[in-house]
């Protein structure tokens, strides 16, 4: 497993990454500075290798995908025999692939209720757009061409497409390409510890559902496509909503008609402890966003997933849905999808979340309180958070701002051997849904030595400051 890279090799690699790769959402000359990026070479299981023999422990599941854990040769070789049958056509002209028809049955009926119908795309980016223009096109067809507008939470993040960034609440992200689009509005995050701390839940959770009404009769409900939301917001932090939050806002726009879609990139395959987040907060969307865990990331697809009624109304009205992708339904990715939920269900990792690693990783997490830097530590299902703070007791930040003490403190992580998220003073994890008792110990532990390192450094920052 730790077999390390020739010297030559990686400095090959690292000259070639430099000279013509441009990673994703990078500061391109801190990568130049750092001589290249770290380049990951092998995994397995809830372990990540890179080139120079590190051995990590992800915490973060790749980018909050592999599901299923690293090295599913199963995977591998659904893919080599649908390759060799197969290997690709698309879902235009009125065709479709065994595997992408039989990825659409099984997908709905994990979903439930009337979520008749999916979708396929390549991203989650995608699966947002897609349900962006299909919102769009049923109020069209319902004869309320005025329902153009989307509300959505700051700091959510549905994609870097430009209707995802849009649709998305990342104010950094809107500020390159002048985004977002019309016809995209922002409310308040449902975030306890950030916006409603020392709040009662239910007061906050009224408070932020309210705010969507709010925004609804502000712009005037008839101009209302839909309201936005994942079940618990991933790369903003992993901020888990007070208890009666996603019941209020559910019936906030059944009050107005508008649709609900559930962003179910991240929180989609078990990540909560039930197959979608929706369920686990008992409530009905029309539309659903999913990608990553869909494949564990084994290959690139998402699905959009669309309830009856409107389906019956495209068919009803006619015309042509004119969007869709190259590898919308790519019959690869979807045998590939299709096994990888086999797998789910088969290791009954779902349940397992649910009734073992998911609480056992909110008890390893409560060990953190008695950390001085930690303000909250939070889960829900194999997701969570450490709050850092410059005081316990509070929710007040090193220097005096946000963004001082995650990149310090998870720089440390990884040094200590875990590969964990820093979004601005919060810690993020979201490991395999295979990780075991013992690796979920060595993750909070690591978290916990690493703020202990790190609190000199970030005093001294609070002394600068």
């Amino acid at each position: 497993m730790n077999a390390q890279m020739s010297p030559a090799r990686k400095d090959e690699l690292r000259r070639m990454d430099l000279e013509h790769h441009l990673p994703a959402q990078s500061d391109y000359r801190l990568q130049q500075q750092l001589g290249g990026s770290r380049i990951i070479v092998r995994a397995q299981g809830c372990t990540i290798v890179d080139a120079d023999g590190n051995e990590l422990l992800d915490g973060m599941a790749g980018l909050w995908c592999v599901n299923a854990g690293y090295g599913r040769s199963e995977l591998a070789q659904v893919a080599h025999d649908q390759m060799l049958q197969l290997p690709f056509y698309n879902t235009f002209f009125k065709t479709a692939t065994e595997p992408a028809i039989r990825l659409a049955a099984e997908v709905s009926a994990r979903l439930g209720h009337d979520l008749s119908h999916v979708f396929f795309n390549s991203s989650g980016s995608e699966s947002n757009d897609t349900a962006f223009r299909l919102a769009r096109h049923y109020w069209a067809l319902r004869g309320e061409p005025k329902r153009q507008i989307f509300i959505s939470r700051w700091n959510a993040y549905h994609g870097s497409t430009v209707a995802g960034v849009s649709l998305g609440g990342m104010k950094a992200m809107h500020a390159q390409g002048n985004l977002p689009i019309p016809g995209v509005v922002h409310v308040m995050q449902p975030y306890p510890f950030g916006e409603g701390f020392g709040e009662d839940p239910q007061r906050f959770a009224e408070r932020a559902a309210a705010a969507i009404e709010a925004k609804i009769l502000e712009v005037g409900p008839e101009n209302v496509a839909a309201f936005i939301g994942e079940p618990v917001q991933g790369a903003g932090g992993v901020i888990i909503p007070p208890p009666g939050y996603w019941k209020r806002v559910e019936a906030i726009c059944r009050k107005y008609g508008i649709l609900l879609i559930a962003d179910e990139v991240i929180c989609g395959f078990g990540r909560l402890g039930r197959w979608f987040g929706f369920q686990h907060f008992g409530i009905k969307p029309d539309i659903v966003s999913m990608a990553k865990g869909l494949s564990s990331g084994y290959l690139p697809i998402s699905a959009t997933a669309v309830a009856a009624p409107i389906v019956e109304l495209l068919k009803e009205k006619g015309g042509e849905f004119i969007h869709g992708y190259t590898y919308s339904g790519h019959p690869t990715a979807a045998a590939v999808a299709l096994r990888n939920l086999e797998i789910i269900a088969r290791e009954r990792l779902v349940e397992r979340v649910a009734e073992d690693t998911g609480p056992y990783l909110a008890r390893a997490l409560a060990r953190l309180d008695g950390n001085p830097l930690v303000g909250e530590a939070r889960s829900l299902g194999l997701i969570g958070a450490v709050e850092i703070v410059s005081r316990k007791g509070s929710n007040s930040r090193f220097g005096g701002k946000e963004g001082n003490a995650g990149p310090v403190v998870r720089d440390a992580c990884i040094r200590n051997g875990i590969m964990v998220r820093g979004i601005r003073d919060t810690i993020v994890m979201c490991p395999p849904l295979i990780i075991t008792h013992a690796e979920i110990d060595r993750l909070v532990d690591t978290i916990d030595r690493s703020l202990r390192e790190s609190e000199p450094q970030l005093r001294g920052l609070e002394a600068a400051a």
